[in-house]
């Protein structure tokens, strides 16, 4: 629970001093330019380290997880995206693995129970809250590539129109607004719900849930309840991608606050439990093909080794065996 508590006194902490420092004009147009830049360039050197890392790292097993019937004989059914026998069933299965959290949906679980006895079940609503989180996650991106790109791709208007399909309010209420915090807060209750999952926690798990709470709710501040300028900030948007930065409006206190707490989260990010995001498609238990039965795949840290044969030890041995009176293959 201390780890819970800490970490959301160090999200509001964040958020505390990006307000403190909006009330100064001269910090504001500095921190405003350089922070963002500091933490994309962190974001992108971080991945960019991570990424060759993991591709470099040798991997002289083929050892993909799999659930299904490997492709053997004609007459035997495979399951091709559980047991992918070649390299478009892996893309399937990474489609899957991806889109749908294929896994995760699979996911049981365990419990003890008077007797005693072992009871598994089913675990669905894990694989709900994460789905709803990151494909909430995933259009809410979609939306603010508004404020980087003029004219603006048919994808970021299709976004907008199914997001806010209900034209309820002045502005439109987006449904994922809402979507994203249920799913954070399911995710951040089920650490502290359950004792197992609590017990493995730590504190970098809270923070970064934290992180992206305070951003979601930051941002929901300014659009439904704020009074923000809409054309400055992309103006100040437009700026920072094009590299010819420009002075963020006034005011801009809740904005900064919400800028400083989404820097923080792309400095964070390459160093944190969130790269699993380019992780997932560099991991050998998932992006390789299960043919083990149709190719023979040769250890490349294998050395020559000096072999010992059996005549070879025939021969060193032949008095002691004859004395033993063993069978012999060469006479």
């Amino acid at each position: 629970m201390k780890r819970a508590v800490y970490s959301i006194l160090t999200v509001a902490g964040i958020a505390v001093l990006a307000g403190a420092a909006a009330r100064d004009a001269a910090v504001l147009r500095w921190l405003a330019v350089v922070v963002p830049y500091a933490a994309f360039a962190t974001f992108v050197l971080g991945m960019s380290w991570r990424v060759t890392v993991w591709s470099l790292s040798p991997a002289p097993f083929r050892i993909p997880t799999v659930c299904g019937q490997q492709k053997a004989l004609s007459w035997i059914k495979p399951d091709r995206l559980e047991s992918p026998p070649d390299t478009l069933a892996v893309v399937g299965r990474m489609a899957l693995e991806v889109l749908l959290f294929r896994s995760l949906f699979r996911n049981t679980r365990m419990t003890l129970r008077e007797g005693p006895r072992l009871v598994f079940g089913e675990n669905k609503f894990l694989w709900l809250g994460a789905m709803a989180f990151h494909w909430s996650l995933l259009v809410i991106l979609v939306r603010h590539l508004r404020l980087f790109l003029e004219p603006l791709p048919a994808i970021v208007l299709a976004a907008e129109k199914l997001d806010g399909f209900f034209e309820v309010g002045t502005p439109v209420f987006y449904v994922t607004d809402a979507v994203v915090v249920v799913g954070l807060l399911y995710l951040f209750q089920r650490r502290l719900r359950d004792p197992l999952v609590r017990y493995i926690s730590l504190f970098t798990d809270y923070f970064a849930l934290a992180l992206l709470a305070g951003i979601a709710f930051s941002g929901i501040w300014m659009r439904y309840f704020g009074r923000v300028d809409i054309t400055g900030i992309k103006e100040f948007a437009l700026g920072l991608a094009t590299f010819r930065p420009v002075a963020l409006p006034a005011p801009s206190d809740s904005f900064f606050v919400h800028l400083i707490l989404v820097s923080t989260l792309a400095a964070y990010f390459p160093f944190s439990k969130l790269v699993h995001m380019g992780g997932v498609f560099l991991s050998p238990t998932r992006n390789l093909a299960n043919n083990n039965r149709a190719r023979r795949h040769v250890n490349p840290w294998n050395y020559p080794v000096r072999v010992h044969t059996y005549e070879e030890w025939e021969t060193e041995f032949r008095d002691k065996l004859e004395a033993a009176g063993l069978p012999l293959e060469r006479k």
